[in-house]
């Protein structure tokens, strides 16, 4: 940790590294739900300052949240054959780059929750702590995947209530919420599946560390067939129309696609399905829902 600490900050290259480190391009997978959300409760009129807003809050907030993980596990990383390369254990991003930027995101996700509204700075604590949490929750629970999912839940429920000033009349807000973070457990658990034996080794707590690939993949499969039940929820809720039902049918047959082609005894096209299937729930669904709002009134 000293000689991390000790080495210089080249600034360009840091910031790349730091890019690096939270894997940004990930943010597509949580900000589409949160722009759902947000649209769906500024209809019939986009207000795009608000909509700014809320895109700099998740994206800083998913940020804080993915580089306070890659700090706290670092030595675990290093540990773990699949992600001793990551930055933090080989040293290539000093570890004070990666608290700075976790200290820069987390300013800049306040800045952002207070421009919104004075409710959202007040709420910010709540999204911050199952944020933080979850890095410490595998250390002692097999429900970490969860402690997951309810950080990610947040996204949707956080961008109703920016664009709304309110948290009355946000069922709709919070069945989104759910089902997105039902995704992300679900796909979770399948990834956790490639770390059993290093898991078991290192005592980490995870659901195929406690029962079992097998086990897990079927509860995956049964959080996902909740994601599914949830967005059915959460479009008669919000009174979407038939274009959201062809999104919604397609992402249970992306879901479905994605338990197909991994299978306990066969973890290879894990990352296949993290990318190809997770992208296209995300981004994919959105564009369905911004077609049906576009299609019942939503105009600029």
């Amino acid at each position: 940790m000293s000689t991390a600490l000790a080495e210089p900050v080249a600034m360009p290259g840091g910031v790349r590294g730091f890019l690096r480190l939270v894997a940004i391009e990930h943010s597509v997978f949580a900000l589409p739900f949160a722009y759902i959300a947000a649209l769906t409760a500024m209809r019939p009129d986009v207000r795009w300052g608000d909509l700014a807003l809320v895109t700099v809050a998740m994206v800083a907030a998913r940020t804080f949240a993915m580089a306070a993980n890659r700090v706290i596990d670092r030595e675990l990383d290093g540990r773990n054959p699949r992600t001793a390369s990551r930055e933090l254990v080989t040293g290539t991003l000093p570890l004070r780059t990666a608290v700075a930027g976790m200290a820069v995101s987390l300013a800049v996700f306040l800045a952002a929750a207070a421009a919104l509204s004075p409710l959202c700075l007040a709420l910010a604590p709540v999204a911050l702590v199952p944020l933080t949490v979850y890095p410490y929750a595998k250390r002692f629970t097999w429900l970490c995947h969860f402690v997951l999912g309810l950080a990610q839940a947040i996204a949707p429920v956080g961008a109703w209530v920016a664009v709304t000033g309110t948290v009355r009349g946000w069922w709709p807000a919070i069945c989104l919420g759910i089902a997105v973070g039902s995704w992300i457990a679900g796909f979770d658990l399948i990834y956790a599946c490639q770390d059993v034996e290093s898991d078991r080794r290192e005592g980490v707590h995870s659901l195929p560390a406690r029962f079992g690939a097998r086990t897990a993949l079927a509860v995956s499969v049964a959080t996902h067939a909740g994601t599914v039940a949830l967005l059915v929820a959460f479009g008669r809720s919000a009174h979407l129309g038939t274009l959201w039902w062809a999104g919604v049918a397609l992402t249970a047959a992306a879901l479905a696609y994605e338990h197909r082609i991994v299978r306990p005894d066969d973890l290879s096209r894990v990352n296949r399905a993290f990318f190809t299937v997770n992208g296209f729930v995300g981004v994919g669904l959105f564009g369905f829902a911004l077609a049906d709002l576009v299609a019942h009134g939503l105009h600029a």
